[in-house]
């Protein structure tokens, strides 16, 4: 490493393993360790200052250094540090909490009424599983138990959330996914579409592919179809016209539920309070967690209409129990900051800021599909992507797939703004508090990068 013996990047590199990293590269070049953040903006060790273009993992909605969030913890660890929620047990930040997920809900036709803690969004898809599979057999159901995930879908990294992830390195060597979770294929048009296949066309062709596969393995079999409104970690595919109504009018043809994966839509991110908004859905189950405490302590959140939660209560009737639960599920300090989160999306109108700034930073990043490394410019909201190409007409990038992205990725993070490469994806996600201004620099270091890259490969 070109680090000093005792730097803190060679302390780091000689004793920690890091998630979604190659660890022998690790060990032999360290990592860039951040010591501090404030709003939009985050500092190495070195000194050096980043715009936070990620919002940390799509999560960081208010800012870094929020001291009412600060505040709001300290308060809440002086009176009441820890306590559960188990065996008919509950503290006022937990109950508070949920009632204003409840309120916040979207107005659907059936809904949300319950709501059930966890630490994170993967510790949440996989207790949505449990739930939904203890659901079935209280109905009678019990050869109803999988569920249909898509290509390109994320939706966390435990064993039954990482099965619904459907991206190979998720999958790869961990012996994923394990069964009962299918994956049907993205919607993602620009790719995958046919020639001459309007959006239209190809959302019914999607949702025809998605009933062949009920219908295959068995209607009576599929108990729950789950999906991000806009897919976020496959590389933020926004859905193309039509694509939720034709996905919808087959489940509810076969009874099957809809999950919708808030984890990076929800809370603001697409320009209303949930994607399931902005994309008409009417799901049975939400999972929200990231912007809920912009990710200043862990906590995610389960919500539930009746049609989930009658069953489940009538079987933990049954039973005496529903027994399953985490130590840390709604720990009060996280519930006190994530309600202080809420209040501050509220009060300080950051939906607004979202609806003001989002469609100045897809207008600027649209205007980069000029460029010779871009392909295609999507999003919606502040949160977006850029997928480069080195041959526009084939759509195609390096030889070595994410090889571009990850080049690009290592200029713009040289030029002080953080991406985030999703193979040749390179994502923009930055916290709900940035200003057009802000959205301009870093727009024009994405430039810079794009230049930079272009001119190395002799495309310019």
């Amino acid at each position: 490493m070109n680090h000093l013996p005792n730097s803190i990047e060679a302390r780091d590199a000689a004793v920690h393993m890091h998630p979604y990293t190659d660890a022998r590269a690790l060990q032999q070049n360290g990592p860039t360790v951040m010591a501090k953040g404030e709003g939009v903006h985050v500092w190495d060790t070195n000194g050096k200052k980043y715009i936070e273009g990620m919002a940390g993992l799509w999560s960081v909605g208010v800012g870094f250094s929020e001291p009412r969030l600060v505040e709001a913890a300290a308060k809440q660890m002086a009176e009441l540090p820890y306590y559960h929620t188990f065996a008919m047990r509950s503290h006022t930040p937990a109950v508070e909490l949920a009632e204003k997920l409840i309120e916040m809900a979207p107005k659907l036709d059936n809904p949300m009424s319950k709501v059930f803690f966890t630490n994170s969004g993967s510790e949440a898809n996989d207790t949505v599983a449990k739930m939904i599979w203890y659901r079935s057999n209280n109905l009678g159901q019990p050869e109803r138990k999988k569920i249909i995930s898509r290509i390109r879908g994320y939706h966390g990294i435990t064993i039954a959330s990482g099965s619904m992830t459907g991206l190979p390195a998720n999958h790869g060597s961990f012996d994923l996914p394990i069964d009962r979770f299918k994956h049907t294929g993205s919607p993602h048009h620009w790719r995958e579409a046919m020639d001459g296949e309007t959006e239209e066309e190809f959302s019914k062709r999607r949702a025809a592919e998605l009933e062949e596969m009920i219908l295959a393995e068995g209607p009576e079999t599929i108990a729950a179809f789950i999906g991000e409104p806009v897919m976020g970690a496959g590389g933020v595919i926004v859905p193309p016209k039509g694509y939720w109504a034709e996905i919808q009018k087959v489940l509810k043809k076969y009874d099957i539920l809809l999950i919708a994966d808030e984890v990076i839509n929800g809370l603001g991110r697409t320009g209303n309070m949930w994607g399931t908004e902005t994309c008409e859905m009417q799901p049975d189950i939400m999972v929200t967690s990231k912007q809920l405490s912009s990710s200043y302590l862990p906590i995610s959140a389960i919500m539930i209409n009746e049609k989930v939660f009658g069953p489940i209560a009538d079987e933990s009737h049954t039973i005496g129990t529903f027994g399953h639960g985490f130590t840390g599920g709604g720990h009060p300090v996280a519930a006190a900051v994530a309600l202080e989160n809420l209040k501050i999306i509220e009060e300080r109108d950051l939906l607004g800021n979202v609806r003001k700034v989002g469609p100045h930073m897809q207008k600027r990043l649209s205007a980069l599909t000029a460029h010779p490394l871009v392909g295609e410019h999507r999003g919606v909201g502040l949160i977006a992507a850029l997928e480069l190409v080195t041959d526009k007409a084939a759509k195609t990038a390096l030889e070595k797939p994410g090889a571009l992205g990850a080049r690009v990725g290592a200029a713009l993070f040289e030029a002080g703004v953080i991406s985030r490469n999703m193979g040749d994806a390179l994502a923009f996600c930055p916290p709900m508090i940035i200003t057009e201004a802000q959205v301009d620099e870093m727009v024009d270091a994405v430039e810079g990068a794009l230049d930079k890259v272009a001119k190395e490969l002799g495309l310019m």
